[in-house]
């Protein structure tokens, strides 16, 4: 870091990424800032910088200040950490040292040493406090090791999953040889295999991630599973909208034997929404009329699958949005793109899965792409052959946005 980066930082004042202290403040609560910004995003902490932006500089030689940070960081902070350390010399008698932490740590939930228990923190703003039950395990799952979707869902039997979604899948995507009855130790072992379900007391109850793709009612299980779909008069969200729906059911839908659509799944609605609120045009190629959609189908459907397999639903409350504007479509997923991704890494053709079965199951469906590059290889693509524009995709602290231009 530069002077003038520094500076730039002090300017800026304390934020979700910075945070000033003097250098006299307890291993703790040093442990305590680290940890904080590790399970965010990473970030600095100056020391030596009041918190009215004035520099009183460190109080102890910079070598023991190096010392005692990485002490910090290696006893009182779990897992041990190896933070950057720098100091910069603000004028002839000040010194600021600078403590950075790494971004999109694979290593979350961190653990700050309390006495003789380890509290996990989080960042909130430029406050750093305890985390709740629910940021704890999202932390867990933000780091791979635990997915939200092979949760049981509480309270609920197998019976809430849609048979005749699950025959379907077994016999006409999967091409297994008829199973028998539903209620069959067959049937069972099929849910709990390709963990739809999980054993628990001698019985199949569904997981999360079971009840988003067959569920008879996900949004009664599953608050969270649906999409809101709004579609505005302007290129502002406003009171006043043309169309505004709710979209509920299961992920995947529920075809005859010859494949034809019998009842519409998530992606199927959401495309029909977008249909029916945006205005094709039409041209002649011989005797056939050809619509031309303000966007095209294949890039909806992938952008849609995107946002439903990956979005994070451990978080409560908020659905997935889809809104059209006059210029613009945008979907927005709630929770932050998993360590280590980024949109940049996605264009390029990075691949990820925060939610492997779903993937599993959409991919054999043909929602998803094969070999997990559908931003690379069917969304950046496909607007450009539609209309020479380049989607959006912008990562925000608590969800991830991708913007389609009209």
């Amino acid at each position: 870091m530069t002077r003038a980066e520094l500076i730039e930082l002090i300017r800026n004042d304390e934020s979700s990424g910075v945070e000033f202290k003097r250098d006299d403040i307890s291993p703790g609560k040093l442990a305590a800032e680290m940890v904080a910004l590790l399970n965010l995003r990473g970030g600095h902490i100056l020391l030596g910088v009041e918190k009215d932006q004035t520099v009183s500089g460190l109080t102890r030689d910079p070598r023991k200040a190096e010392e005692w940070v990485m002490e910090v960081a290696r006893v009182h902070v779990q897992p041990a950490t190896l933070p950057y350390w720098e100091t910069i010399r603000w004028d002839r008698d000040k010194v600021v040292g600078i403590v950075s932490l790494a971004e999109d740590s694979p290593d979350k939930p961190y653990k700050a040493k309390k006495g003789s228990a380890w509290v996990t923190k989080v960042r909130v703003g430029t406050t750093t406090r305890d985390a709740t039950r629910e940021e704890e395990a999202r932390l867990y799952q933000q780091s791979g090791r635990i997915e939200y979707g092979l949760k049981p869902v509480p309270g609920a039997e197998a019976t809430i999953l849609d048979h005749r979604r699950l025959r379907d899948y077994f016999e006409r995507v999967l091409r297994w040889e008829a199973l028998g009855d539903p209620q069959s130790e067959e049937w069972r072992t099929q849910l709990i295999n390709l963990d739809l379900a999980v054993s628990t007391h001698r019985r199949a109850a569904p997981t999360v991630s079971g009840a988003l793709l067959f569920g008879n009612n996900p949004k009664r299980f599953v608050p969270q599973s649906g999409i809101r779909a709004i579609c505005y008069a302007g290129d502002q969200p406003d009171y006043a909208t043309r169309a505004d729906q709710d979209l509920r059911g299961p992920l995947v839908p529920l075809r005859d034997r010859t494949g034809s659509v019998v009842e519409p799944g998530l992606v199927d609605q959401a495309w029909d929404f977008v249909r029916r609120n945006t205005t094709p045009t039409a041209r002649l190629e011989g005797p056939r009329r050809v619509d031309r959609w303000e966007y095209p189908q294949r890039v909806i459907r992938e952008a849609v699958t995107n946002a439903l397999v990956h979005r994070d639903y451990s978080i409560a409350g908020t659905d997935i949005t889809l809104n059209i504007f006059s210029n613009r479509l945008e979907i927005r997923s709630p929770g932050r793109l998993p360590n280590t991704v980024t949109p940049e890494g996605m264009k390029s053709g990075m691949r990820y899965a925060r939610n492997q079965t779903l993937v599993n199951v959409m991919r054999d469906y043909g929602y998803v792409d094969a070999r997990g590059m559908g931003v690379r290889n069917k969304i950046i693509p496909g607007m450009q052959a539609h209309n020479a524009t380049e989607p959006d995709l912008e990562d925000r602290e608590h969800e991830f946005m991708i913007r389609l231009w009209k």
